[in-house]
């Protein structure tokens, strides 16, 4: 894993257990490997239009969220102000933890891609910053230097 470049980010890595004949299990725990009490749980899925799609394109004010892509790959673009990076999510047992005040997108989806996210609050679009003006206007910070990593 490379590093992250942008504040509020890093990676998060489940337990993966290989049983011989029997598959992988991966685990993951709320205030363990999952850094905050999970009040939600969402996949994205079946994409069919997967290589135009852009999900996100918003910032949380409160809400973290860890997301790992369980099957396939996607790119999730994180945006902190400051820094823009891009990240590929390609391991099911290797996710990206997304903090408060961070403009996140994700797009070049795999058309077998499935997005698991875990998410520290119930859903209120109250927490939601969709407009990218205002979010720079809430980090106040000057712009912007760019990062790929894989």
């Amino acid at each position: 894993m490379n590093t992250i470049y942008v504040k509020n980010a890093r990676w998060i890595s489940i337990t993966k257990i290989i049983d011989g004949h029997d598959g992988i299990l991966s685990v993951a725990n709320e205030m363990g490997n999952i850094p905050f009490d999970i009040k939600r749980v969402y996949y994205i899925y079946n994409l069919i239009n997967h290589r135009n799609v852009m999900r996100g394109k918003h910032a949380h004010k409160s809400l973290e969220q860890v997301m790992f892509c369980l099957n396939g790959q996607c790119s999730v673009t994180l945006d902190d102000g400051n820094r823009r990076q891009n990240i590929i999510l390609d391991q099911p047992d290797k996710g990206i933890f997304l903090g408060t005040h961070l403009w996140h997108t994700m797009q070049e989806f795999n058309s077998n891609c499935i997005l698991l996210v875990f998410a520290s609050q119930l859903y209120n679009e109250d927490d939601y910053i969709r407009n990218y003006d205002e979010f720079l206007e809430t980090v106040k910070v000057p712009r912007l230097i760019s990062h790929t990593i894989k």
